[in-house]
């Protein structure tokens, strides 16, 4: 009789006792990932124990945040291992709102500057 029974790829994860299609992730990625998040968080706090004002203060608190919202969407929630169109279900759609209120903000200014310059400034 020929033996039925599956072979484990050389190299890739091993899957969780009882699961057979569930990877098991090394402990060490999360511990990495934690520190990185303990370094990007240390960043961001130093960006208001520095003192920095105005749109590099703003630009770089809103990086590291997104890159903490990164990491724990990749690695956390598991979407780097997720088929790319159920990321591209979860992670186009916000990414599409962002798009739209910076369009959204640009035509305000717009529109403030022609009130501004046909109305007056409220004289």
């Amino acid at each position: 009789m020929a033996d039925t029974t599956a072979h484990a790829e050389v190299g890739a994860p091993a899957a969780a006792p009882g699961h057979a299609d569930t990877p098991h992730h090394p402990v060490k990625l999360y511990l990495a990932v934690w520190g990185w998040l303990f370094v990007l968080s240390a960043c961001s706090y130093l960006v208001d124990y520095i003192g920095l004002h105005g749109w590099l203060r703003w630009t770089l608190i809103v990086l590291f945040m997104l890159l903490k919202a990164g990491l724990i969407v990749a690695i956390f929630m598991h979407m780097a291992w997720e088929r790319l169109t159920l990321i591209y279900a979860i992670l186009l759609p916000p990414l599409l709102v962002m798009v739209f209120v910076g369009i959204m903000a640009s035509e305000a200014n717009y529109t403030l500057l022609t009130r501004v310059l046909y109305y007056g400034g409220g004289n």
